[in-house]
């Protein structure tokens, strides 16, 4: 059965929105760096005249002046149950494939046919891991800056376990001894819940979320947690607290955020699967601009916590990996529904099943030609082949509308501060970056309940017309770039490094398409398609589907997987680290 066919809890009326014409403007917006920044966020965060100054010039207000909100009551949570009562009890491990090449990433089917054979063990893959990671050791590891944590005794227990499994012939799966990071807004027992902050965010909680325990007891090894974008406020993954790191491909540019830390340690080889969250609102980027695949689910919101997301109405999870047969195994097993008495929503979704390959499938893709026209020339170029590529696999091209999509990228905004603001207390503003001290203290004191209720309205009018979009074009993927710039240069280099950078303008323009999938809790993937030729920065693309068409997505990117000749990082500027390789020399030695 196609997952288009099952019912679904709370899913939109479909109905059609107004016509109304696209307008967008790129903001003016001042950037600001070291001293004028750490000096502007002090006076913004204390004198209110001066915070209402800079709220009533972005432009919020816009939102609650629709007059079509009438219409509409506010939708406050986007989350959509798929319901198959028919599922069997099994779900089929996807098949992997190693790598075809040296300048290929590995994938987790390398690692378990090196276990099985015995040439490698997972025991010896930490201890070549563990060096280049941990930031508690001097030196630090030369990946520690993309780490915040690693528990070594922990992960060297689960190694000697997994090391065993295999040398008795009893491995768990196929992810048993595989490497894995998780981003630090996801719990885990033992370890600190920072949220890329100087504050403690566990809340008295020491339990594992439930997507990660899945991978856990499938045998995965959690490498450790890894940095964000403080508070997940940002695009960047630019953290003063615990260091920024670079992208794989272009030291001279951002990795993404808020999840760049683990977009960073799937890029540079450390792993073949991460995890990342969008709790804070950014999506994806991490896996366009360090060209690996990423997919946000919605399945169970959070895939089994969504009481731990900071966030929740518009917090998510979702694997990154190397590979998108990865990317399946990946989903496939973290979305596995947790029980009623561990988690009542998750509990509620079917278990993620593959779609059957001989079913007739409806190769749709939607476009918004306005909306795709605002994108970079050479994002544009890596857009427009990709697109051909889609067409020469049987793919009808369809423009599509959407109604206030700027307007709806505000009221995204506008809501993922409300909610961080509502979880952060007033005292603790002064310990957070001067960034962020702009963005809570905007939060905390100038949205007003109206602009709240006007953008959860709003919410409901996009979501109600993308679900008539669905139903009218069944299997329609709404195809967008990623991003629609190509890669976030440092340009104000390590005094932006070490003090932060606030500029709103890009961070807008780099949200310009994902958050469609946050505000309306529809799945997404974004899938590697080019590279910027100036940078050798990765550009990505990325399609959006109806509720509970995770698996549709993973097809659609196997679709477009032969566009692309994806590579390691090579070149003077550029980091790769072949784990397996100098694993395999660790152990002969």
């Amino acid at each position: 059965m196609s997952s288009e066919d099952l019912s679904k809890l709370n899913y939109p009326v479909p109905r059609e929105g107004p016509e109304v014409p696209y307008k967008n403007e790129t903001q003016v917006i001042p950037v600001f760096r070291g001293t004028p920044l750490a000096i502007g966020a002090t006076l913004i965060h204390n004198i209110g005249f001066i915070q209402s100054h800079f709220w009533r010039n972005a432009g919020f207000d816009v939102i609650r002046q629709i007059s079509h909100l009438h219409d509409y009551a506010g939708r406050y949570d986007p989350t959509v149950i798929p319901v198959d009562n028919n599922a069997p009890s099994d779900v089929p491990t996807p098949i992997v494939q190693k790598r075809q090449g040296d300048k290929y990433y590995y994938t987790s089917a390398d690692y378990h046919a090196l276990y099985t054979s015995g040439e490698l063990t997972p025991l010896a893959v930490v201890e070549t891991l563990l060096p280049l990671v941990r930031r508690d050791v001097t030196p630090a590891g030369k990946h520690s800056t993309a780490f915040l944590e690693s528990q070594v005794d922990t992960i060297r227990a689960a190694a000697q376990a997994s090391t065993e499994r295999y040398k008795n012939g009893q491995p768990l799966g196929p992810l048993d001894g595989v490497p894995v990071a998780i981003k630090d807004e996801v719990h885990i027992t033992g370890y600190k819940r920072t949220l890329g902050t100087k504050l403690d965010f566990k809340h008295g909680t020491d339990a594992t979320s439930w997507c990660v325990q899945q991978w856990q007891d499938a045998g995965a090894i959690v490498i450790g947690k890894t940095t964000m974008h403080e508070l997940g406020l940002d695009t960047t993954n630019n953290n003063p607290n615990f260091g920024t790191p670079r992208n794989p491909h272009n030291k001279n540019y951002y990795c993404g955020g808020s999840s760049g830390g683990s977009g960073y340690a799937v890029g540079a080889g450390l792993v073949p699967i991460a995890l990342g969250a969008d709790g804070g609102g950014s999506i994806r980027i991490p896996s366009s601009f360090c060209g690996i695949w990423g997919l946000k689910t919605t399945h169970g919101r959070v895939s089994g916590a969504p009481s731990l997301s900071l966030a929740p109405s518009v917090g998510v999870l979702g694997p990154m990996a190397s590979s998108v047969d990865d990317l399946a195994l990946a989903y496939r097993v973290m979305a596995n529904p947790a029980s009623a008495s561990q988690d009542a929503i998750s509990s509620q979704f079917p278990k993620p099943l593959p779609l059957a390959a001989d079913r007739k499938r409806n190769k749709r893709i939607g476009i918004v030609r306005d909306w795709i026209d605002r994108a970079e020339a050479p994002v544009r170029a890596v857009f427009d082949s990709a697109l051909e590529h889609y067409r020469q696999q049987g793919y009808e091209i369809i423009d599509i509308t959407i109604p206030y999509l700027p307007e709806g990228q505000r009221a995204h905004v506008l809501t993922i501060m409300a909610e961080i603001a509502s979880g952060v207390d007033a005292s603790q503003i002064r310990h957070l970056s001067a960034p962020n001290k702009v963005l809570v203290s905007m939060g905390m004191w100038q949205i007003t309940a109206q602009d709240l209720l006007a953008s959860q309205r709003l919410r409901n009018l996009i979501m109600k017309h993308v679900a008539h979009l669905f139903k009218t074009h069944p299997g329609l993927m709404i195809f967008t770039p990623t991003t629609p710039i190509p890669g976030w240069h440092i340009d104000g280099g390590e005094v932006e490094l070490s003090r932060g950078l606030s500029d709103g303008k890009t961070s807008v323009r780099n949200m310009e398409y994902v958050w469609l999938s946050n505000f309306t809790g529809c799945p997404s993937i974004s899938c590697p398609a080019g590279y910027a030729k100036d940078s050798g920065v990765p550009i990505g693309v990325m399609a959006m589907s109806d509720w509970g068409t995770e698996e549709d997505l993973i097809d659609f990117a196997r679709d477009g997987e032969g566009h692309l000749d994806l590579r390691v990082p090579s070149g003077d500027d550029s980091v790769w680290e072949d784990v397996i390789g100098n694993a395999k020399e660790a152990q002969a030695a």
